[in-house]
């Protein structure tokens, strides 16, 4: 294996040229906007970034597209980025000012560089557990803009070096546009914007150093380790896994995938095209989970380290099955559970339980099952069901359920053998916030009592379009009102939480509930917050009753959720 070394500059003009090239073997590109901005950070400060693996080789092997735009590969032989396309992508993307396609949107990776910077490194970094094999309930269903603290969240900004770009953020002279500085040499229209005058000014020299070392990134040096010519496809996706493997920097579907690919050449356009077809039907999925899905359907289970022993066409075939049970999953949870979106699941591997049961049913399911599997599909996303303790242990255990000819009860008993009742009690909404799984049922529930927002009358959606009628999470009593007595924890629980649309909630901003709510329900009446299970007792909307409050909510809630739920 030879050795080299290039800058982040020369990368990215490789990629740009089509001299580097992606095997169909690699992940697509995943990194958030908030992880470009650590690696900008920790290049600016030079700090270590690890080493690019790279293949040359003069074989014709399957290729997939960079998320970034590249031109044709003008070379007979061709180099293969095998490990660090989320850094270069990211690199290429922020340094050449284009956008990357993510999922078949382009969007551009916009970040912020703060003039004004302290010296040290601010401990502030965030942990992304976004990328995790599947998603439980800590993912989080809407936004609550209208309840920040503007102050509080530009305080913490300006202890940082990089930010991803706001509007407001935008308008302060001393952040300046990243991708802007990389396309120009000269300081003079940063330096202009900030109010820096002439060269005398104290903040000339700072902030014209600043902006070199900004640049600096582009000569950030990576080694390179380049793997012989000789080596085979199959060869080199095994060094792929193993280096992978050993490194933990791949989840298993990304290495599974590889593994998959090299047995069954090309298929890479053939997965992505149905992701992006669910993606159409209102179920956009990582393909980690179609994976997952086709892995059940050629084995009964669902762990990956049996790749290895599938043949090519064992793989196509279960591929078919698995898209068709796919389909019935996606048609079952919009048509009879309600749920449109996967936001509301508290983990997509619902899905693929959904889709080895339809399938193993032959498609043909009588009412009662049919009534029995939506009370399944309810009750373990409410009670977050993959999400306490091993899911794959656990999506096993209930393929294995379907496999061995089990009906509907055998998985009812599963979550009845797992979580004891299955009815939802006040206190287990007690503690809870808008990252509970709980908190996903209780919008499915508002919306099928038929909750309306308060001032537009639109029946609460995810989809909503516009600023002004895109979902949010409001706070009854807003945190401002009970900030002097009470934990955030105990403002930002379950029972003090309503879906309402973003410009109804920055109405409201932070007024109390005896003084928002009588002018609402003399417009609208009592209805559209019964929807919701909220208490309008007077006494109850006073802070000093705030905890009376929680418990009347959490009673009321609780109900409304075991109504939705319905009985097995």
């Amino acid at each position: 294996m030879a050795k080299a070394e290039a800058t982040v500059e020369e990368l990215v003009s490789m990629i740009e040229r089509g001299e580097l090239r992606l095997p169909e073997m690699q992940r697509q590109y995943v990194w958030r906007s908030t992880r470009v901005r650590d690696l900008l950070d920790s290049l600016y400060r030079g700090y270590p970034s690890g080493a690019i693996l790279l293949w040359e080789t003069d074989e014709a092997v399957p290729l997939q597209s960079f998320a970034v735009s590249q031109s044709a590969n003008p070379y007979q032989s061709t180099r293969l980025l095998l490990d660090g396309q989320q850094r270069l992508t990211s690199l290429s993307a922020v340094i050449r000012g284009a956008p990357v396609s993510v999922r078949g949107r382009v969007r551009p990776i916009e970040l912020l560089f703060n003039l004004e910077h302290p010296d040290q490194l601010a401990v502030i970094t965030e942990v992304d557990e976004s990328d995790d094999e599947d998603e439980d309930d800590d993912a989080q269903l809407v936004g609550d803009d209208a309840d920040s603290d503007e102050d509080e969240l530009l305080r913490r900004f300006n202890k940082m070096t990089f930010v991803v770009a706001t509007r407001k953020l935008e308008q302060l002279p001393q952040w300046v546009k990243v991708s802007e500085v990389f396309k120009t040499d000269s300081d003079a229209p940063f330096l202009k914007r900030a109010g820096v005058a002439g060269f005398d000014d104290e903040r000339y020299e700072k902030y014209s150093q600043r902006l070199a070392k900004l640049r600096g990134i582009r000569k950030y040096v990576y080694r390179m380790d380049v793997l012989e010519r000789t080596l085979s496809y199959d060869e080199v996706t095994e060094i792929f896994v193993r280096v992978n493997s050993l490194g933990a920097k791949l989840r298993s579907s990304d290495l599974a995938l590889a593994q998959i690919t090299a047995k069954w050449r090309s298929s890479l356009q053939i997965f992505t095209g149905f992701q992006s077809e669910c993606a159409k039907l209102g179920f956009d999925l990582d393909l980690g989970i179609h994976l997952k899905n086709l892995i059940a359907f050629a084995t009964g289970q669902s762990r990956f380290l049996t790749v290895g022993s599938l043949t090519p066409d064992k793989l196509k075939a279960a591929w078919t099955e698995a898209c068709e049970g796919m389909h019935f999953a996606m048609n079952f949870l919009k048509s009879n559970a309600g749920i449109d979106n996967p936001a509301l699941l508290s983990s997509p591997f619902l899905m693929v339980v959904l889709a080895y049961f339809g399938h193993s049913r032959g498609y043909k399911i009588d009412g009662d099952t049919s009534s029995k599997l939506r009370y399944w599909t309810l009750a373990a996303n409410a009670k977050g069901r993959f999400s306490r303790g091993s899911s794959e242990t656990i999506l096993d255990q209930d393929l294995a359920t379907i496999r061995d000819g089990g009906n509907v009860t055998g998985l009812i008993d599963r979550l009845r053998l797992q979580f004891g009742r299955l009815d939802i009690t006040p206190d287990e909404l007690e503690g809870r916030n808008q990252r509970s799984s709980l908190f996903k049922t209780m919008f499915l529930a508002f919306r099928a009592a038929g909750a309306k927002d308060w001032r537009s009358n639109l029946v609460i959606s995810l989809d909503h379009s516009g600023a002004q009628h895109r979902l949010q999470f409001h706070h009854i009593f807003p945190k401002a009102q009970l900030k002097a007595s009470f934990t955030a924890r105990e403002a930002d629980d379950i029972a003090n939480l309503a879906f309402i649309g973003g410009k109804t909630n920055r109405a409201i901003s932070d007024k109390p509930p005896a003084t928002y709510l009588p002018p609402l329900i003399a417009q609208h009446g009592d209805e559209p917050f019964r929807a919701q299970s909220i208490p309008l007792d007077a006494e109850l909307l006073s802070v000093v009753h705030y905890k009376r409050f929680l418990a009347e909510r959490r009673s009321r809630v609780a109900a409304a959720l075991n109504a939705f739920l319905g009985s097995p």
